[in-house]
């Protein structure tokens, strides 16, 4: 390849052509010998007469010129022209080239210019009839060199893996490697890896390595960890730097199922640090909800966490048989639980009733000896799904006849009735104290405090079960707790009271190690790999390269041995795995992960990714030259008088369109405005616009306005999809001057004051779609809406547009009209503002409630116009993955806006599509009433 400055040739020897250029003006320009010139007397009879049509005696300089141009168009494009051409000394090669790549998720944030790059190295590849070959070090495989052109054809199958190339696959790719020579690219994921080193050197034996690196700093997410009662999140980047801030979402399911962000903060890289730390303080409710953290912004599996069962807090609700203390706290039956589980748990107060809605892990009952039936059930249901009741005895329990004949499905053993005293001055003997734990108990090996002793205890009945339930005693062999399992749940009954006045255990540091041993004054830990031999895991959502959560499918379970030993790779994946009685994650980036730049010898030279990217220009200089011809065609025409009745001002005219048109072809030209779509695209317009339900927005020339109101219709679509039977499609956006309107049931028509006017052509269109039943909503997005939002530039704008429609008389929306109530019942229509007046067809005169109809007969037909000023785009936009783009007020206030905004597109929606429906379905009560029903 022959390079001139930022051109390059493939064939530069066919520009010798251009030397032949000069001859070709000689000839075209040759003036043909003079006529003869002779008397005769008939030509007296042509004196006086005019010929409209002349013919030039030779042929125009700026005729020539434009074929001179037309003839160095077509030599310079067969020369094979290239802009910014590869022209690196040291990647010049003729032999084999084989192409690594790491394809690990640390490449995944710009695999797009990764894949560009790449593209253009086989191109080049292509040109030099070089045999290239690629090996992936994630899942290497034996690499096959091949035409460069086939491998081009194929990169839309390369995808990033989720894990980094470890010493097992690092080792296999040294194995695979090709016995003769070829020289390689190494495209890096920049971080720094011990195998590296000796891949290179073996790389490096076989010819000459480049290695392509993108200078972008990288940023990975820990997994989430739980202190001093706050959710402490912690990113890392790979280089130090300016002080940066990043912006941490955190997403899960909201109250009603659907996927949300439902918390975003911003967490902080000090100046020079390559570690920030965000605290959280989230409600356990919401806590529990979060599936995932993410960083916004960054497209790979190390920016996304998954939270397992570690950081969500257990929820206790505590419950006394007696609170009526006078104001004695130490004598609160609760006052010692709620001091030994206040640090590590959520506690829920409240009656039972009130509390088991929330499904808390673990109920505590102190002293509570009876429960009413509606309790009873609602307890033994909540049990029998995995809960832990926690009964403590009391002087209430050892009055009452509870579990005395039969055993209480309550507790888990029965009593004897009174209850026993020792060590008091009514009693016999010194106060008991505590026996070792036996084996098999949840309180083997701890440690028994000497001053610990029992004064008083309700009494097990001796029965055949009783030795198996028995977890903890006193010396005397008689139970001081018992334990038996309900359904999924257990029943654990302390035969002492919760506070120190039958025994001193409550004040003890053991009364909270027992409790943690019963798991509920403890978070779950991550167990030791030890501990989880013999179990198998089975994964539930995995992670890909770039970070999207997926489901595992038929993927396979994992040993549990190997579940948190065994590097990330093809047979153990990121993502969440189930066990027998909690979920584990396995992230991309742990705490011991160390974010280290890779570090290249001086003889590997090392290139970036935003290198100019290579762009032939062969095919736009061949389209130059025809359009040339073709001017030159039309100019001929017109030059020879075969185009009658053209004017020479005309004849110029055509000429310059058809320059017009050819310039327009060439690269970096603006594209033309088309005023009408051809039939072709008319046909696909409308395949695309009736395949599904579409809904569309008018195009009003701001391309901020546009693209906001494209993911706005993207987000309801989502939406309707999700929430409805309704399934659109992509939102389209509509000229209104060259498309047809009737293919949408719905337009979203955002006012921007420097949009155009729409020709009368466009009017009679919108007045035929207003006629036929379509909708279009205007939205002046600024808030302000009284009088139509005249008070704004876009209310004038609204004015002056909505001026020729066929728009009936309006009203702000009635409280009964069908638009609260299509799919929700609704009061307000905010979007990104909450401005309550929304206007729309106004009620007939006569509307009037009448008997059996709850609602008046507001508007049979569907509204034609729907205004106001809400901005409901704003909150209903969301980018490509789901994520809210535009910000809605503050905190949970704010996403229920967002919220209640979904639900008027939602309704606006289903009132287009059913129009009364809804009102219609109020009668069916009066008709059943008249009919006797």
């Amino acid at each position: 390849m022959t390079v001139l400055g930022p051109l390059g040739f493939t064939a530069p020897w066919l520009l010798l052509g251009l030397l032949a250029l000069p001859v070709l003006w000689v000839i075209l320009r040759a003036v043909p010998p003079a006529p003869i010139r002779r008397l005769f007397p008939g030509v007296v009879l042509l004196l006086g007469l005019k010929d409209d049509d002349q013919v030039t005696d030779r042929t125009p300089w700026w005729l020539l010129l434009l074929r001179m141009l037309a003839v160095a168009a077509v030599i310079i494009g067969l020369a094979g022209p290239i802009l910014n051409p590869e022209d690196d000394a040291q990647a010049a090669g003729t032999g084999p080239l084989l192409v690594v790549m790491d394809a690990s998720w640390s490449s995944a944030s710009d695999w797009r210019a990764r894949e560009a790059a790449l593209d253009a190295l086989l191109a080049r590849a292509e040109r030099e009839t070089r045999p290239v070959a690629i090996l992936r070090l994630t899942e290497p495989e034996a690499p096959q060199f091949q035409e460069a052109a086939v491998l081009r054809s194929r990169l839309g199958g390369l995808q990033p893996e989720p894990w980094e190339p470890g010493d097992a696959q690092t080792s296999r790719a040294m194995a695979l490697l090709p016995e003769e020579d070829f020289d390689s690219y190494w495209m890096s994921d920049g971080l720094a890896r011990d195998s590296r080193e000796p891949l290179l050197n073996a790389l490096m034996d076989h010819g000459q390595v480049t290695v392509f690196e993108s200078p972008r700093n990288l940023t990975a997410l820990l997994p989430p960890t739980f202190a001093d009662g706050n959710v402490q999140i912690t990113a890392r980047r790979l280089h130090g730097g300016a002080e940066r801030e990043i912006s941490i979402a955190g997403h899960g399911l909201d109250p009603a199922g659907n996927p949300a962000v439902l918390v975003r903060a911003p967490l902080t890289f000090e100046d020079g640090a390559t570690e920030g730390t965000l605290d959280l303080s989230l409600p356990a409710e919401l806590r529990a909800r979060i599936t995932r953290f993410e960083i916004d912004g960054a497209r790979n599996a190390g920016a996304v966490s998954l939270p397992d069962d570690s950081l969500r807090r257990r929820e206790v609700a505590l419950i006394a048989g007696n609170e009526n203390r006078e104001g004695l706290e130490l004598l609160s039956p609760l006052y010692y639980l709620h001091k030994a589980l206040e640090q590590d748990v959520d506690i829920l107060d409240g009656a039972l009733t009130d509390v088991l809605p929330a499904n808390p892990d673990v109920i505590a009952l102190a002293d509570v000896a009876t429960l009413s039936p509606a309790e009873t059930d609602g307890v033994t249901e909540w049990l029998q799904s995995g809960g832990t009741l926690l009964r403590f005895a009391g002087p209430r329990l050892a009055a009452s006849n509870l579990s005395r004949d039969r055993e209480d499905p309550l507790m888990p053993v029965r009593l004897r009735a009174g209850g026993r005293s020792v060590g008091g001055a009514m009693s016999w003997g010194e106060p008991k104290t505590l026996a070792p734990f036996p084996a098999g108990s949840p309180f083997e090996g701890l440690q028994i405090p000497e001053d610990v002793s029992v004064t008083s205890q309700v009494m097990a009945q001796p029965d055949p079960t009783l030795a198996d339930r028995v977890i903890a005693q006193l010396t005397d062999g008689t139970p001081l707790v018992t334990r038996k399992r309900v359904g999924a749940g257990q029943v654990v009954l302390f035969h002492v009271t919760a506070n120190a006045e039958w025994s001193t255990l409550p004040l003890s540091g053991l009364f909270v190690q027992m409790l943690e041993r019963l798991a509920i004054s403890a978070m779950p830990a991550t167990p030791e790999p030890a501990d989880l031999a013999g179990t198998m895991w089975q994964p539930l959502r995995v992670l890909d390269g770039f970070g999207a959560v997926t489901d595992a499918g038929t993927l396979p379970g994992v040993a549990g041995e190997t579940l948190l030993t065994d590097p990330l790779g093809p047979e153990l994946r990121p993502g969440l795995y189930q066990g027998e009685e909690r979920s584990l994650a396995r992230n991309v980036v742990t705490a011991e992960t160390v974010l280290q730049p890779a570090t290249w010898p001086d003889t590997v030279p090392v290139e970036g990714l935003s290198r100019p990217q290579e762009t032939p220009l062969a095919g736009w200089l061949l389209a130059l030259a025809i359009a040339l011809l073709l001017a030159d065609v039309i100019a001929s025409l017109a030059l020879s008088g075969r185009l009658r009745g053209a004017r020479p001002s005309s004849t110029a005219a055509a000429v310059l369109l058809a320059l017009a048109l050819g310039a327009s072809s060439a690269p970096g030209t603006a594209q033309a405005q088309q005023s009408q779509r051809s039939s072709a695209e008319a046909d696909a317009f409308a395949e695309a616009a009736t395949g599904e339900l579409t809904l569309a927005h008018v195009i009003t020339g701001d391309t901020q306005v546009d693209d906001l109101a494209q993911a706005g219709l993207r987000g309801l679509s989502d939406t309707l999809f999700f929430r409805t039977s309704v399934e659109p499609s992509d939102p389209m956006a509509v000229n209104l001057e060259t498309d047809e309107l009737a293919f949408f049931p719905l337009l979203y028509w955002p006012i921007v004051p420097s949009q155009p006017t729409p020709s009368p052509a466009a009017y009679a269109k919108l007045n035929e779609y207003l006629r036929s039943g379509g909708m279009i909503l205007f939205d002046t997005r600024d808030a302000d809406v009284a009088g139509f939002g005249a008070a704004s530039p876009e209310g004038r704008k609204l004015r002056e547009i909505a001026a020729p429609l066929d728009i009936p008389p309006l009203e702000p929306v009635p409280q009964d009209h069908v638009l609260t109530r299509t799919f929700y019942l609704l009061q307000d229509f905010p979007g990104r503002y909450t401005s309550r007046d929304v206007w729309v067809e106004a009620a007939p005169p006569d509307a009037e409630l009448i008997e059996g109809m709850p609602f008046r007969n507001l508007n049979d037909n569907v509204t034609p116009v729907v205004i106001g000023g809400n901005d409901w785009a704003a909150a209903w936009a969301v980018d490509p993955r789901g994520n809210p783009l535009v910000r809605i007020g503050s905190g949970f206030a704010g996403e229920r806006q967002r919220e209640i905004a979904y639900r008027f597109g939602v309704n606006l929606v289903m009132h287009v599509l059913t129009g009364n429906y809804k009102s219609d379905q109020v009668h069916v009560p009066a008709l059943l009433d008249r009919l006797g029903q």
